[in-house]
């Protein structure tokens, strides 16, 4: 057994004592507490150093990771215990849970010689069985019978929220990451989400199938994989099957117009990087409009705000996102673009650069979404519903290409560009829908 596999068994082991909350009730933070004082000040050697000791701890003499590990804990196990705090203890169970087993599944993986899509799933399968059965032991010792789909959503949204933030922070984060599941866990559980069976069983299908095949056809990374299959879970089970088809129309198109030509698109200069595999980034930057706006609906009991202006603000961000991706990406195939703010010709792949081909695929792919969101999502007139929604897709991707062409660059990014002209898009459809429908 290799000495990594044998610290995750360790932080296993101390991540099992959260079971102990529903027994302990308000002292339920103090074991964790002593076990980051014995480990930022008492332990700095002999066999228990040696097992907790990662890389960094043995050069400045303490066992840093276990204490930011348990000091995490001991943060979630108060806001679970103190007066005037809700946080379910399940939900901190769970948390806890999900982060110790998770990567000592994705330690055994390793060391059986897995590559990093293998790891991460077995981050993830592991993660989520403890999610579960985290959930389940602390409502069988606290005798509150839970909802079994509840507890499988949960325990599959913090697997994957943690697997995606493993993947793109350090190992010494691992105690922002427990804090950030535990809280999104609770804001879930806050929400009073009411989760079907087969719905919640079908999501995870769907999507852990759709996720594998993004990142075998090569259209997504790792990270990119796992936040793609992260925003098809919470839009199933948050909106619905019929959102869920607008979210994966855009990731299907999108993914193959990057692919279209992509050896004529790389002698151009205008490929996307990673062979067109789309990292986590990319994804947020093109989709994180519309995962708030599912949330803003599932929400919306509970908000002054019509569930119905969430709806067209998703529709409104997938259309940009559609609209932008392909105009960039048939655009580029084509000679002679022109600056939008100026119209002055310029070299091909220019931020702010457009062709008239690149923007007729633009309008094709904002009716494209438009139609898909008539057909299967609510939203009103079809024929007038349809219109808000390609307005707001152009809108985005005009939003876009001035962007790229004033601000691109030296002082933003272009995932920041992508974000803005979704939120472009949103805005304008559900402005457009809240003055028509």
């Amino acid at each position: 057994m290799t000495s990594t596999l044998r610290r995750a068994g360790g932080f296993a082991a101390v991540g099992t004592l959260a079971l102990a909350a529903p027994v302990l009730g308000a002292v339920a933070a103090v074991p964790f507490a002593v076990i980051a004082a014995l480990a930022a000040f008492v332990v700095d050697d002999g066999p228990v150093f040696e097992l907790f000791a990662r890389p960094g701890d043995r050069k400045d003499g303490r066992l840093n990771g276990l204490a930011g590990f348990a000091l995490a804990a001991t943060g979630l196990a108060l806001l679970s215990t103190l007066p005037r705090m809700s946080m379910p203890l399940a939900v901190f169970v769970a948390a806890v849970f999900i982060l110790a087993y998770g990567n000592l599944g994705e330690q055994f993986v390793r060391a059986s010689g897995g590559d990093p899509f293998v790891s991460a799933t077995g981050f993830i399968l592991v993660a989520f069985l403890a999610g579960v059965v985290g959930q389940s032991a602390a409502a069988y010792l606290l005798v509150d019978p839970v909802s079994l789909p509840e507890v499988v959503f949960l325990a599959a949204t913090g697997a994957l929220v943690a697997a995606l933030l493993r993947s793109v922070l350090y190992e010494r984060d691992d105690p922002l990451v427990m804090l950030s599941v535990g809280l999104l866990l609770w804001f879930f559980d806050l929400l009073a989400i009411d989760v079907g069976g087969l719905t919640v069983a079908a999501a995870l299908v769907v999507t852990a199938v759709l996720g594998y095949l993004s990142y075998a056809l090569g259209t997504a990374s790792v990270p990119g994989m796992l936040t793609g299959v992260l925003l098809g879970l919470l839009t199933v089970v948050l909106g619905g099957f019929g959102w869920f088809a607008v979210l994966i129309s855009f990731f299907t198109i999108g993914g193959l117009s990057t692919k279209f030509k992509y050896e004529s698109k790389r002698r151009r200069g205008v490929a996307e990087e990673n062979d067109g595999a789309r990292g986590s980034g990319n994804v947020l930057g093109n989709a994180a409009v519309a995962l708030v706006a599912v949330i803003g609906f599932a929400a919306s009991p509970h908000l002054p705000v019509p569930g119905a202006l969430f709806l067209f603000a998703f529709a409104g961000s997938i259309a940009a996102a559609m609209s932008d991706t392909l105009s960039s990406e048939v655009g580029g195939l084509y000679d002679n673009p022109r600056l939008i703010t100026s119209f002055e010709r310029v070299d091909p792949g220019t931020d702010g650069g457009i062709t008239w081909q690149g923007e007729l695929a633009g309008v094709v792919g904002a009716a494209v979404v438009a139609c898909i969101s008539a057909l299967l999502l609510p939203i009103g007139a079809p024929l007038l519903g349809a219109l808000v929604v390609v307005v707001g897709g152009i809108f985005g991707m005009t939003v876009d290409s001035v962007l790229g062409a004033t601000v691109e660059g030296e002082r933003i990014g272009n995932q920041t560009v992508n974000f803005l002209a979704t939120l472009a898009g949103a805005l304008a459809s559900a402005a457009l829908a809240a003055a028509l429908l």
